[in-house]
């Protein structure tokens, strides 16, 4: 089984980040929503950081705007995914260079899309 670190994930089911925690779970990933609030969403346990994962990350999942998205890299460094996304709105240019200078690879596009799902296959409600 694939894992995710879903990075901004949101209860708010109108946000990227609460779209694509759902859409990963109906893909039959490994889902580690991380929020800095905590809590519980979709029935998930939320992780306050990347850090506190202690299994295997295989994908990072950025749903965060870029200048959040930066104080977050040596995190994603740590659990040196396979993948490291940064979603439409979440990047920037010096976020990217930055991934590059720490060895990150990021790839700009929507992860959802990536797994053969859409956004809009996820209700508001």
């Amino acid at each position: 089984m694939n894992s995710i670190a879903i990075v901004g994930a949101s209860s708010d089911r109108k946000k990227y980040g609460n779209k694509a925690l759902r859409a990963f779970v109906e893909g039959g990933w490994k889902v580690f929503p991380v929020n800095k609030a905590g809590g519980i969403i979709e029935g998930l346990e939320v992780f306050t950081s990347l850090d506190e994962i202690t299994e295997k990350v295989d994908r990072v999942s950025m749903y965060l705007p870029a200048a959040l998205g930066i104080t977050m890299l040596d995190q994603v460094l740590r659990k040196m995914p396979c993948e490291f996304y940064l979603n439409p709105g979440s990047e920037s240019d010096e976020l990217i260079a930055l991934a590059r200078e720490k060895g990150l690879e990021p790839i700009q596009a929507c992860s959802i899309v990536n797994i053969g799902l859409r956004p809009d296959m996820f209700s508001d409600d």
